[in-house]
């Protein structure tokens, strides 16, 4: 867990002014744009400080400023453990995923556990690691070494590498178009609708981003921009990882059952389904062509998360978290909240584009190397998140997210189909 490091002490602690009244406060809203809340106050033990995320000085809660606080012997003994927990449970999630597909060959659940990506065994074996450091009475203490966000944030600048715009702009005019409409009519109609179900803002940021976008990771990018808590975060994970597993099967078989081209095809899958490892799955069951189209919708609609962080931090800082009569917030304060992480992301995908088309064929190799990086790194901010959830903060969610997820998905396909069948109709790869 982290706490505002960046909070000056002469700053009062701002309420979150959007919070239904079954929601907890969010922490502190004057957080830096690029770090999510993910601090609940009632979770920081009286007296108790905490490293800041950036690793400089602790921070506290206290108004009058942060404290000084010695890092004695037995606090690196403490977080060296934790570390040692969160990288191997890193390593029993690559493990697993490397290993189940090969150990299910041959069985009645080959398909289902070739499906299944690292995310699932990493927050599964994150949860199930919190309740053995909690009965154990470690949680509190190896707290230090769960740095989600630090890697969250080197994940996505990562991700960044694996979007090559030279390969966008060969299906630049329909996936594109399809990416803009599908994108802002599922992102509006799942805000609407979650605003009807009464959700606070932050998770409906959170939902909206993913399902509309590219699924966890565009949660992640609302969640820097919006500041939600880590809870809102963890179970808005969950539901794109529920989702996707089954669109994994249903897709490509509702696909024959409606006769679509494989280019139609391959837009409606990369369109819908919310990961990219899940929509190559299910584009590889679909046909060699319906795969490509599909992974270029994907990674078009990928490219975009940038934009809807932009819009998502303007928005909530000009409306959402400005207080009445106060003044217009102005351009620095925009960059302030901006998730900075972004441009790391943006530059990620114009130096790789550029070197691969310098490189050739020898820098696919070199790209792989980066996205097997951006792999571990991901899979430790997923065990973070497994670690560090707490588990009463989900039960006071309720059923209204799933309930809202779950319709934004089927509009979502039926939207989809729609644009595809439009945009794509006579399209040949």
């Amino acid at each position: 867990m982290t706490t505002d490091a960046t909070r000056t002490g002469d700053e009062p602690r701002a309420a979150d002014a959007t919070r239904t009244d079954d929601e907890p406060r969010a922490a502190d809203a004057t957080r830096t744009g690029d770090e999510a809340d993910v601090t609940d106050v009632r979770d920081v033990p009286a007296g108790a400080v905490e490293p800041s995320s950036d690793g400089g000085p602790p921070a506290t809660d206290d108004p009058a400023g942060p404290t000084t606080a010695v890092r004695g012997g037995g606090f690196w003994a403490w977080t060296a453990l934790g570390l040692v927990v969160v990288v191997g449970l890193a390593a029993l999630t690559r493990y697993l995923e490397q290993n189940v597909p090969t150990w299910a060959e041959g069985t009645a659940i080959e398909d289902f556990g070739a499906a299944i990506e690292y995310p699932v065994y990493a927050i599964l074996l994150g949860l199930l690691g919190n309740v053995a450091v909690t009965l154990l009475g470690w949680r509190d203490r190896i707290a230090a070494a769960f740095r989600t966000e630090f890697f969250i944030k080197t994940g996505l600048v990562l991700l960044g590498a694996s979007i090559n715009l030279a390969v966008i702009a060969s299906a630049a005019g329909p996936a594109i178009a399809q990416a803009i409409l599908l994108i802002s009519g599922v992102f509006l109609f799942t805000w609407w609708l979650a605003g009807k179900f009464g959700l606070d803002d932050k998770l409906r940021a959170l939902l909206a981003s993913a399902v509309s976008i590219c699924g966890v990771s565009a949660a992640i990018a609302a969640a820097g921009a919006v500041r939600a808590r880590r809870e809102q975060l963890a179970y808005t994970a969950s539901l794109v990882i529920v989702f996707a597993l089954p669109s994994i099967f249903i897709l490509p078989w509702l696909a024959d059952v409606f006769g679509l081209s494989d280019a139609v095809a391959g837009a409606w899958i990369g369109g819908n389904i919310d990961t990219t490892a899940a929509v190559t799955a299910a584009g590889a069951l679909a046909g060699e062509e319906a795969l490509q189209i599909a992974s270029i919708v994907k990674v078009t609609q990928n490219a975009l998360m940038g934009v809807v962080a932009v819009a998502l931090t303007a928005y909530f800082t000009l409306r959402v978290e400005r207080r009445p009569g106060a003044a217009r917030p102005g351009l620095g304060e925009l960059w302030r909240r901006f998730p900075k992480f972004v441009l790391g992301f943006i530059a990620a995908s114009v130096i790789a584009t550029w070197y691969l088309d310098a490189a050739g064929s020898d820098g696919k190799a070199t790209i792989a190397i980066v996205n097997d990086l951006r792999v571990w790194f991901l899979i430790l901010a997923f065990v973070s998140i497994g670690l560090e959830v707490r588990v009463a903060s989900l039960r006071e969610a309720g059923w209204r997210p799933v309930a809202v997820f779950a319709s934004a998905t089927v509009f979502n396909l039926a939207l989809a189909l729609a644009l595809a069948s439009l945009l794509f109709r006579n399209f040949s790869a």
